[in-house]
């Protein structure tokens, strides 16, 4: 015993590991609720087998390091796992789960984290480094057991009252101490609880031999595939009904010798294992199911085939067969109507009714039994044991229906490489625009890679939204879907059009970190409210009037869905409702002569043997990014530099465009989460991970806001404002009346349509616009025909409209966490300037003294004067063209 009272011995430590981390769980909520959750948070189960949670508090527990007699405690929990080499803790972030020894002392540790967290590389599930021992719950096994694949599992399984069950370290981590333990107790009978996957049905086929060997019998308990035991219970509202109806349901092994001829026990005595003989099968699978005197609750051939359930009894002459159809569509607890098929030889009878009407039931059975010439008692006990496999069934469903879940895909190691090195490249953003254009953009790179990272931000807690405005066929629903091809399918939502209150009625996390995105806005135009809340709350809740499903009696029913979620629309109007537009990243296509050669271009080489060759390349590199983009974890993204970035103020429609501007740091800032190291803070008791802008991650930023951005910025859309530039460089080149500014130039629609080669429809809208604007002045002409006349003298047309007062990243300075605090340089104590004034004017002070909004900074001595440049763009960089500048 060291003088801090800690025990020096290895059994002795982690007993006082497990007792730390047991009162650390007792005040952790997070960790609570995850039990809670997982449905294993039983008060009793909890302090039975010593659950505890590791908040990263042992260190402060620990003596400090002595010598000597006592030795180094720290060392001596190296020595054993409990703390790594750096120092950290082998379990931070998990719940803890001990496993005793035969002599009743802790032998081995498994911890479950709360959250993915790879940072260690140790996974969700971590074990001590030394091998594993013992043997869990092994005083409370019974002479028939429950073995789990993991810790979680059969705690689930003891919360809902089995209480002789235990655990392996795994599928294949059944070991010789779990079986030599089994035999000590008299065990005769073994349930595998296994998880239903490859690994689990290799595993359960393993464990079964090697318990047939030893005399003792197996059954597989068969869970819906794909998941574990804790995922049944956590989706079921009785987890002690569900897990009992499979437990009964439990199909025997025929590696395994016959299991004793005895009534099944009831819970919590023991588990619920039919008592039949196993039948030889080479699988165990739904129709690996024994038959005996005493009949089984299941039929012996139950199985769906091709959606139906399909069942069949008895054999030869007096063998019955049925068919069920209809279970896909069960949405309920309380009806279950279907279809169903009795026969027997060539004589059937079917029939349509409610499988849980008794008066249905006894009306179906009494016209069968006289059409087939079958026992009436017969084929009531037929249809109640066909009532239970459409029961599983249809729970299933229901659950799907009302608890759907995101499709997990898992990558190959190759296809996982490939996603990293696409993450990893250090020119990533170059490959973005190099591959957005692979994908069939034409020169809309820009767009691309806006459209890119609007897509990305979907995983932040503050995503962006996009609008493609565009006149028709100018091609935006090409953008929109050549930038929604590079997003998983599990992670992309589409629809044509939405009605008022579609979004209120959908799954509480349908919407969860996925783009929504609408074929064209006036699709959505009756949802736009909800679209709006959905983005500025990221959630949606409504109250709506329904009738109790037991009293039938009036309530009120609350349905709530989550978010966030990156939205995205096409339009072709003009005029979209401000609110709207306001919210999201307005993007336009180009709608040029020269545009729509190059796409005509395009369209004749997809005819080519290169267009079909670059085809298959093209599903190559969307592989890929949707690949990476599954491989982006939720993590936490601070900007060091935002105290030093500057905005238009101008207007209050800035204040959103500012925060779509930090929005699109952030997304920069995470789509290069590979390529930026991690960090960790502790905020109220909780860790959270972080990574941190760069300077180029600033400068990526700015030169896509320039043009997105600055086109919002704009009075006119940007088509609009095309055109007027197009007439004003018109009437400016002509002489006839012109004076060499374009004043008095009148012209017609068709003048313009011949010489810039516009569409009649496409110019009526937007020459309309700038007559209402009073930017052009329309006359009536002769034969009542109009003719217009520009009334702009040109003012912006240098490109100074698009100026948005943002700071060169070449003059900012990185900050840390202790710097938020620490006091200012300067004599005043007041912040000290960037280093320039800001372009334009500046969203808040942000300084004091004579440098505020002068382009001078105080140093306590004289002002410093400093050069501002023209634009507020990256140096070098005198266009927002993001294809040759994005990966600077």
């Amino acid at each position: 015993m060291s003088d801090d009272g800690w025990p020096l011995d290895e059994a002795g430590l982690l007993a006082g590991v497990v007792a730390h981390y047991r009162s650390a769980l007792a005040g952790h909520g997070e960790a609570l609720g995850w039990l809670e959750r997982r449905r294993i948070g039983d008060a009793e189960g909890l302090a039975v087998f010593g659950v505890g949670f590791s908040d990263r508090t042992l260190g402060l527990s620990l003596p400090a390091k002595v010598r000597g007699r006592d030795g180094d405690i720290r060392a001596r929990l190296q020595g054993v796992g409990v703390l790594r080499g750096s120092g950290h803790e082998q379990f931070r972030g998990c719940v803890t789960f001990p496993v005793l020894g035969a002599a009743g002392g802790v032998v081995q540790l498994y911890g479950r984290t709360l959250r993915v967290d790879d940072r260690l590389g140790a996974g969700a599930h971590r074990w001590l480094p030394s091998p594993r021992r013992g043997v869990w719950n092994g005083a409370g096994l019974d002479t028939e057991v429950i073995v789990c694949e993991g810790i979680v599992d059969a705690l689930t399984w003891w919360c809902a009252g089995f209480r002789s069950v235990t655990a392996c370290a795994g599928p294949d981590g059944f070991d010789d101490e779990l079986a030599d333990a089994l035999v000590e107790r008299g065990v005769s009978r073994v349930a595998i609880a296994f998880d239903a996957d490859t690994a689990g049905d290799a595993g359960a086929v393993e464990v079964a031999a090697r318990l047939g060997r030893l005399g003792v019998s197996c059954a597989r308990v068969e869970l819906p595939r794909g998941l574990d035991v804790n995922d049944v219970a956590v989706r079921s509202k009785q987890p002690r009904d569900v897990l009992g109806r499979l437990l009964r349901h439990a199909v025997w092994i025929d590696s395994t010798p016959p299991p004793a001829r005895r009534p099944p026990l009831s819970p919590p005595s023991a588990p619920l294992l039919p008592a039949v003989e196993p039948v030889t099968s080479t699988t165990v699978g739904a129709s690996a199911v024994g038959a005996s005197a005493v009949e089984p609750p299941m039929p012996p051939s139950a199985g769906m085939v091709d959606g139906e359930l399909r069942v069949g009894f008895g054999e030869g002459a007096a063998g019955r067969w049925w068919r069920v159809r209809g279970l896909g569509r069960a949405s309920s607890f309380e009806s279950l109507r279907v279809n169903v098929l009795v026969g027997r030889g060539d004589r059937f009878h079917v029939d349509s009714f409610d499988l849980y009407s008794a008066k249905a039931r006894a009306g179906f059975v009494t016209a069968a039994a006289a059409e087939i010439g079958v026992d009436e008692a017969v084929l009531k006990s037929d249809l109640g044991r066909v009532l239970l496999a459409c029961e599983a069934e249809a729970e299933r469903v229901v659950r799907e229906v009302q608890s759907p879940t995101t499709p997990v895909v898992e990558l190959s190691e190759g296809e996982r490489a490939a996603a990293l090195e696409l993450l990893r490249d250090p020119g990533l953003m170059d490959r973005i625009a190099a591959d957005v254009a692979r994908v069939g953009i034409v020169g809309e790179t820009s767009n691309g890679v806006v459209g890119y990272l609007a897509a990305v931000s979907r995983l932040l807690e503050q995503p962006l939204a996009v609008v493609v405005q565009s006149t028709s066929a100018a091609g935006k629903s090409a953008l929109v879907d050549a930038v929604l091809s590079f997003v998983p399918p599990e992670g992309l939502v589409r629809y044509s059009a939405m009605t008022g209150q579609s979004l209120f009625y959908m799954g509480g996390g349908d919407l969860a970190h996925k783009v929504l995105a609408v074929a064209e806005e006036e699709g959505a135009s009756r949802a736009a409210y909800a679209l709006k809340l959905l983005q500025s709350d990221g959630a949606l809740s409504i109250a709506s009037t329904g009738k109790d499903g037991t009293s039938g009696r009036l309530v009120t029913h609350t349905y709530n869905v989550k978010g966030p979620t990156a939205i995205f629309l096409t339009t072709t109007a003009i005029d979209v409702d401000e609110e709207l537009l306001n919210r999201c990243l307005v993007l336009t296509v180009d709608e040029s002569v020269a545009q729509t050669r190059a796409i005509h271009a395009r369209q004749r080489t997809k005819e080519t043997l290169a267009g079909l060759v670059g085809g298959r390349e093209r599903d190559a590199v969307v592989k890929v990014h949707r690949d990476a983009q599954r491989l982006l974890e939720p993590v936490a993204v601070v900007n060091p530099f935002a105290e030093q970035l500057t905005f238009a103020d101008t207007s209050t429609r800035t204040r959103r465009d500012h925060a779509k501007y930090l929005g699109l740091i952030r997304a920069v800032t995470f789509l290069h989460q590979h390529q930026r190291p991690h960090h960790q803070v502790t905020v109220d008791g909780v860790e959270v991970v972080y990574i941190e802008s760069t300077v180029e991650d600033v400068a990526v930023a700015n030169r896509v806001a320039h043009e997105v951005l600055g086109r919002s910025l704009d009075a006119l859309p940007p088509q609009t404002r095309r055109l007027l530039d197009l007439l004003h460089d018109h009437t400016t080149t002509t002489t006839t009346g012109g004076g060499g500014d374009g004043s008095g130039v009148q012209f017609t629609r068709r003048e313009v349509r011949e010489r810039f080669g516009w569409g009649d429809t496409q110019l009526k809208v937007h020459l309309a616009r700038l007559v209402d604007l009073e930017l052009v002045v329309a006359h009536r002409g002769e034969h009542g025909a109009h003719v217009y006349e520009l009334a702009w003298d040109g003012q912006g047309a240098d490109g100074s409209r698009f100026v948005i007062g943002l700071t060169d990243p070449t003059t900012l300075t990185p900050a840390t966490l202790t710097d938020y605090d620490r006091p200012r340089s300067g004599v005043t104590g007041m912040r000290s300037g960037s280093g320039r004034g800001p372009v334009g004017a500046r969203s808040g002070s942000g300084r004091g003294g004579r440098g505020t909004g002068s382009g001078q900074v105080s140093d306590g001595e004289e002002p410093l004067v400093v050069e501002e440049p023209g634009n507020g763009m990256v140096p070098g960089a005198s266009t927002p063209d993001v294809v040759a500048a994005v990966g600077g």
